[in-house]
């Protein structure tokens, strides 16, 4: 390896055998450090809340460098979905009598369907899905 990278053989030696630097072992720290107080967090601080939280304890450590630190490490928060209301309930409009009651049996076909809508977050933005369900043999037919 040494002569297809053109280096000495005492430099490979050299830099094996060589201690860490002052700022290798203080990353280090740094590391067990952040790796601490995430799983203290239990997966949910960032770089800005765990450099607050090393800024208390004492150690000096910008957002910047905590963040380089926590991606080299593949250390991440869990990011919480916000909830998000979708139902406007402040209506005047008539509301529909429930006309099944929950009796979800019927005689025969076409007697009663009922339907169900969601949306999906695609990349290219979000896709709605609906279906219509005949309740007789509880088949999809649109």
């Amino acid at each position: 390896m040494c002569k297809v990278l053109r280096l000495s053989r005492s430099s490979y030696y050299s830099w094996r055998n060589r201690k860490p630097s002052k700022r290798e072992q203080e990353n280090k720290a740094l590391e067990e450090m952040i790796t601490e107080i995430h799983i203290k967090s239990r997966y949910t601080y960032g770089s800005p809340r765990i450099c607050r939280e090393l800024q208390e304890l004492g150690f000096s450590a910008s957002k910047p460098k905590v963040a380089r630190l926590m991606k080299s490490n593949g250390i991440q928060s869990k990011i919480r979905k916000k909830w998000k209301v979708t139902t406007n309930s402040n209506h005047k409009y008539s509301i529909v009598p429930n006309k099944l009651n929950r009796g979800f049996r019927t005689e025969k076909p076409n007697e009663a369907w009922v339907s169900d809508i969601t949306d999906i977050a695609t990349k290219e933005g979000w896709v709605y899905l609906t279906i219509i369900l005949d309740l007789w043999d509880r088949k999809i037919i649109g």
